[in-house]
């Protein structure tokens, strides 16, 4: 599907909607995974079409179990976005990893376990590469709008990705920081993995709020904390997104693969896929099964 839109933001905590967006639409979609988690926004910034979700619901009223992440990268999908930014809260599992630092992370670890994490079943086996799991080309260009907007940014780290809704205990922040872990949050998993399978570039702009609950001279992480911190950062993220719209085009985002992520993944014999599968993700697969 060809598309003017710049890029997509799915919003997280702290972000519920985009300041000096011009012309702004609001309107319910469905899909075949049903309803977003919101009414998409669309509009323009500094002349570029961008759409917009809010992760977590009008009013915050979805846990990150509760999202539906296959009907929001679908959505995104069927306006023909192909790039999304995901604005986040997270914490921070490394002592040079500060509350009010921005990451932009290169890797995931996945430890959900309640969650749909992928498009396809039901007759239809796909096998998607994800060793890079956010868009390199889409991550340095976010990296280049953060420094230009003055940001305190962290470029890489693995981002782990738990259940939630509550926090982590000492034992399990312990744990994950002797993995190697960078950063912790509750929403990237299985954004990222949705979002490769729908052949759309991703990326994560990580606000960090606190230390989690392992550094022994912090405060334990709370909400009022997060909120507290993510209110100071709405304004960054904002700017950037503005500077984000400017610098994109299609020269300056080339050279990924996720546009064709779908071409060698597809296992299953089109001939023996049923076809209602076949109509259910055509907008996904439909260029591959002819």
């Amino acid at each position: 599907m060809e598309s003017n839109y710049v890029f997509g933001v799915i919003g997280g905590s702290g972000l519920y909607g985009m300041d000096g967006l011009q012309n702004q639409q609001s309107f319910e979609v469905d899909t075949p995974f049903g309803k977003p988690s919101s009414p998409i926004v669309t509009g323009e910034i500094n002349g570029k079409k961008v759409a917009f979700l809010a992760r977590h619901g009008i009013g915050h009223i979805l846990s990150p179990s509760e999202v539906n992440y296959r009907a929001n990268i679908y959505a995104m999908k069927e306006l023909g976005i192909k790039r999304l930014i995901s604005v986040s809260a997270c914490g921070s599992l490394r002592a040079d990893y500060a509350p009010g630092d921005i990451v932009v992370p290169d890797q995931i670890f996945d430890f959900t376990h309640k969650r749909e994490r992928s498009f396809f079943s039901d007759g239809l086996v796909v096998h998607v590469g994800t060793a890079n799991p956010f868009c390199p080309v889409l991550s340095q260009t976010l990296v280049k709008a953060l420094k230009e907007e003055k940001a305190e940014v962290r470029e890489g780290g693995t981002y782990i990705t738990i259940e939630g809704p509550r926090f982590s205990t000492k034992g399990e922040s312990n744990t994950f920081r002797s993995w190697g872990m960078s950063i912790i949050g509750m929403t990237a998993s299985p954004e990222v993995f949705l979002a490769r399978e729908a052949e759309i570039c991703y990326v994560t702009m990580a606000h960090v709020t606190d230390y989690d609950v392992w550094h022994v001279s912090e405060e334990p992480v709370t909400v009022e904390m997060v909120i507290r911190t993510l209110a100071k950062n709405t304004e960054v993220a904002q700017k950037t997104l503005a500077r984000l719209a400017d610098l994109i085009d299609d020269e300056t985002t080339s050279g990924c693969d996720c546009g064709n992520a779908l071409e060698n993944a597809i296992i299953t014999n089109p001939a023996a896929i049923k076809p209602e599968t076949k109509e259910k993700l055509n907008l996904l697969v439909g260029q591959y099964l002819g």
